[in-house]
C-alpha cells in the first residue's frame, strides 16, 4: 500500500448524470465536494430519486471537516438533508446556495436544530491547519456558482463545480479570469472538471441570446396561453421568462411548490429583477379562468424542480387547474436528462393529441449551462493540471473529455476515468495518483421525502408486479386434523382475465391444498413461515408451468378458532349469567329506592317476567284481598 496523505474519491457524479459528490481526503481530513441527488431511470418504479451511499463516510465521521457547496442545483445539494441525517457536519457556499440548501433540510423533521451554516464568498478563504479552502467565481444557470480549491503542502486540488464560460454574463453569474489566471500560476496538481456538457460540439449559445429567443417565442405566439415546463433551480431561466411576459403584457402563473419556494428565496436575495410589482406581475394558479389566454403564462415545475413529470400529468389531463386545449403553446425551456427523455417523448405525443403546440429550447438552439468542448479546453489551459478527474456526466461524455485533454497536451496516463468508490492515492514521492483500496459504493434509493432507502428487494418486486401482476392465495387450515377445512380462494390482479380461466384458477387451488397437505402430513414442526413458502414455491412453480410468467404470490393460510367451548358449558355459562343478573337487578331497585327520584335500571331480558306470569299473580293477590 503506498504511504500517502492525500487521496481522492468519487461517490457520485462519474459515468453518470446528476449525484455529484467527491471526497478529498488531506493528513486524515475528508473534504466532501457537493451532494447531490439525481433522478432515476423509468424502470425504477415509484423511485423519486436517488442520493450517494454514505457509509465509508459515516465510518470515517471523526475525519469530515465539512461539505462544500458549489451551488444551488439539485444535483449539488439534493442529497445534503440525508448527509446531514448521517453526519451533523459544516455546511459552507455561498449566501443564495446555502438559502436554497435550508429549504432542502427543512422538510426533514430531524434536522429542525441544524444551523451549522457557513456564508463564503468568492474572495473567502478558510483554513484548516495547513490546508486552505478558497473559491472562485463562475458562470452557470444559477447565480453565486463558485468552484472550490483545496491548497494543501502537495499541491492544489480544484473542483470547477458545473460552469461554462459566456462573456455576456453579468453580476453574480460572471466568471472571475484573473482568479482563474492566480489559481493556474500557483500549479494545480488535480482538476476535478465538469464536462456534462462536452458531447455536443461547439460552444453553447450565451444567455443575451436566448433571452432574446424567449422573447420572440412569446412574441410570435400572441393569441396562445404560454405554458413553460422549466427546472425551478434555473433562476437565470426564470428571470428571462419574467422579462418576456413582462414585455409581452402577460401574468404569470406559478405552479408548483418547489418552484414557489424558489421565486420566494430569489425575490428576497434580489436574485430576481421585477420590471413591475409583485401584484401586477403573477397571479395565482386558482385564478388563471380569470385572465385571458392571451394575457397568461404558466410557469410549470414539478417535485424536487423537475418539470417532465408533472408536465405529463397535465397532458394525460388529469390535473385539477390546467387542462389542454388547441388555443395553448407548451414551451420546454429546459433540457431533459436522460433518465426522462422516454417520458419527455410520451409527453409530447399527449401534447399534440390535446391539439397544443409543443416548442422545446433544446431543438432550436444550443443550450446548456455546463462547459462545451470548447470551455473544457479553455478551463485546462488556464489551470494548467497535472491530472484530470472528469465529472459530472456519462462515461461516453468522459471518453470526449479525455480526447479534447490529450488534444491540450495532457498525457493520457494523467486522465482518470474514475468509478464510483476508486479511491485515488497520491505517492508522496512520484507526485502520482494511483488506485487503490477502491470499495463499493452503491446507489441510496428515495421513494417519498422520509422513506429512506428503498432497496433492490423492493425494485425487484415492483418490476415483477408491473410484468406479471400479483396472486393472493388464501386458505383456511384445521392443524389438529391436518387438512384444509375452506377451499382456497384465488385472487389475481395484473395476472390473468379470470372470467376466461375458470380452469387455471381451480387447477391453482388444488395444487395450493396438496401442498398444504403435504407439509402437514410430512412436517416434524409446524413452522407457519415455512408453510407460507412451500405454498409460495409451489403455485409460483405451477403458475410458470402454465402461463410462462412469475406473478408475485401472496399466500394467506388462516386457522380454525381450536379454543371453542363445549355447546353445554355454554348453557351453563348462560345460567349463571342469568342468576348474576337477577342480583345485581335487586340491588339496583333497592339502590333506586335510597335515591328517590334516580331511573331504575331496566330489567336484564333474561329475567323479565312474562305477561301471563304477571296476570296470575295478579289474580293471585285479587284473590287474598276478598278473603
Amino acid at each position: 500500500m503506498v504511504n500517502t496523505n492525500l487521496s481522492i474519491i468519487p461517490f457520485g457524479g462519474v459515468r453518470e448524470n446528476g449525484k455529484n459528490m467527491y471526497a478529498v481526503t488531506i493528513n486524515d481530513e475528508i473534504y466532501i465536494l457537493d451532494a447531490g441527488l439525481k433522478y432515476p431511470e423509468t424502470d425504477l418504479l415509484g423511485v423519486d430519486f436517488i442520493v450517494p451511499d454514505f457509509n465509508y463516510l459515516v465510518d470515517h465521521a471523526d475525519q469530515v471537516v465539512g461539505v462544500f457547496l458549489t451551488h444551488g442545483h439539485a444535483d449539488a445539494i439534493g442529497a445534503l438533508p440525508y448527509l446531514l441525517e448521517a453526519l451533523r457536519v459544516p455546511v459552507f457556499g455561498t449566501e443564495f446556495t446555502l438559502a436554497l440548501a435550508k429549504q432542502q433540510v427543512s422538510r426533514h423533521p430531524d434536522l429542525a436544530d441544524f444551523n451549522d451554516y457557513n456564508v463564503i464568498t468568492p474572495n473567502s478563504v478558510v483554513e484548516f491547519g495547513k490546508t486552505k479552502v478558497s473559491f472562485f467565481s463562475t458562470t452557470h444557470s444559477i447565480p453565486e456558482s463558485v468552484g472550490v480549491v483545496l491548497e494543501s503542502e502537495y499541491g492544489q486540488i480544484v473542483y470547477t463545480g458545473d460552469f461554462k464560460f459566456d462573456n455576456t454574463a453579468k453580476g453574480s453569474y460572471k466568471t472571475d479570469y484573473s482568479r482563474l489566471t492566480d489559481i493556474g500560476k500557483k500549479g494545480v496538481l488535480a482538476l476535478l472538471a465538469d464536462v456534462n456538457g462536452v458531447e455536443m460540439p461547439g460552444e453553447s449559445v450565451n444567455e443575451s441570446a436566448i433571452d432574446d429567443y424567449v422573447f420572440q417565442t412569446f412574441n410570435e405566439h400572441a393569441s396562445k396561453r404560454i405554458i413553460v415546463a422549466m427546472v425551478a433551480s434555473n433562476v437565470q431561466r426564470l428571470q428571462e421568462v419574467i422579462n418576456s411576459a413582462y414585455q409581452t403584457g402577460r401574468k404569470i402563473a406559478i405552479y408548483g411548490n418547489d418552484l414557489e419556494q424558489v421565486v420566494k428565496t430569489a425575490l428576497d436575495s434580489h436574485k430576481i429583477k421585477l420590471p413591475t410589482s409583485y401584484n401586477r406581475l403573477f397571479t395565482n394558479i386558482k385564478n388563471i379562468r380569470s385572465v385571458d389566454d392571451n394575457k397568461l403564462v404558466i410557469l410549470e415545475t414539478g417535485k424536487m424542480g423537475e418539470p417532465i413529470k408533472d408536465l405529463k400529468k397535465i397532458a394525460s389531463g388529469d390535473d385539477r387547474f390546467v387542462h389542454l386545449t388547441k388555443n395553448d403553446l407548451v414551451f420546454i425551456a429546459t433540457t431533459p436528462s436522460i433518465a426522462t427523455e422516454s417520458i419527455m417523448a410520451k409527453t409530447r405525443n399527449l401534447i399534440f393529441r390535446n391539439g397544443s403546440e409543443v416548442i422545446s429550447i433544446k431543438e432550436t438552439i444550443h443550450s446548456s449551462g455546463h462547459a462545451s468542448q470548447n470551455d473544457l479546453q479553455f478551463m485546462l489551459n488556464f489551470m494548467q493540471p497535472k491530472y484530470l478527474f472528469p465529472v459530472s456526466g456519462e462515461y461516453r461524455v468522459f471518453s470526449v473529455a479525455d480526447y479534447l485533454a490529450q488534444e491540450t497536451g495532457m498525457d493520457k496516463d494523467r486522465i482518470f476515468l474514475s468509478m464510483k468508490g476508486d479511491q485515488y492515492k497520491l505517492d508522496p514521492e512520484r507526485k502520482t495518483f494511483k488506485l487503490e483500496d477502491s470499495f463499493e459504493v452503491d446507489d441510496t434509493m428515495i421513494d417519498g421525502s422520509d422513506n429512506g432507502d428503498v432497496g433492490n428487494i423492493v425494485l425487484r418486486d415492483r418490476k415483477m408486479l408491473s410484468e406479471d401482476g400479483v396472486v393472493i392465495a388464501a386458505a383456511t387450515i384445521d392443524r389438529k386434523k391436518k387438512k384444509v377445512v375452506a377451499a382456497p380462494r384465488i385472487t389475481t390482479r395484473g395476472f390473468i382475465y379470470v372470467k376466461t380461466n375458470h380452469q387455471l384458477i381451480h387447477d391453482s387451488a388444488k395444487a395450493m391444498v396438496d401442498q398444504i397437505d403435504l407439509y402437514m402430513n410430512n412436517a416434524e414442526e409446524f413452522d407457519w413461515n415455512d408453510l407460507k413458502n412451500g405454498v409460495k414455491e409451489a403455485l409460483s412453480k405451477f403458475f410458470y408451468e402454465q402461463t410462462k410468467r412469475r406473478p408475485v404470490i401472496m399466500p394467506i393460510v388462516m386457522e380454525v378458532n381450536q379454543n371453542r367451548r363445549p355447546n353445554s358449558k355454554k348453557k351453563n355459562d348462560r345460567s349463571k349469567a342469568g342468576s348474576n343478573a337477577q342480583t345485581e337487578d335487586k340491588k339496583n331497585v333497592k339502590a333506586s329506592s335510597r335515591r328517590g327520584r334516580q331511573r331504575v335500571k331496566s330489567t336484564p331480558r333474561a329475567i323479565r317476567p312474562k305477561k301471563e306470569m304477571i296476570e296470575k299473580i295478579n289474580a293471585k293477590l285479587a284473590e287474598n284481598q276478598n278473603a
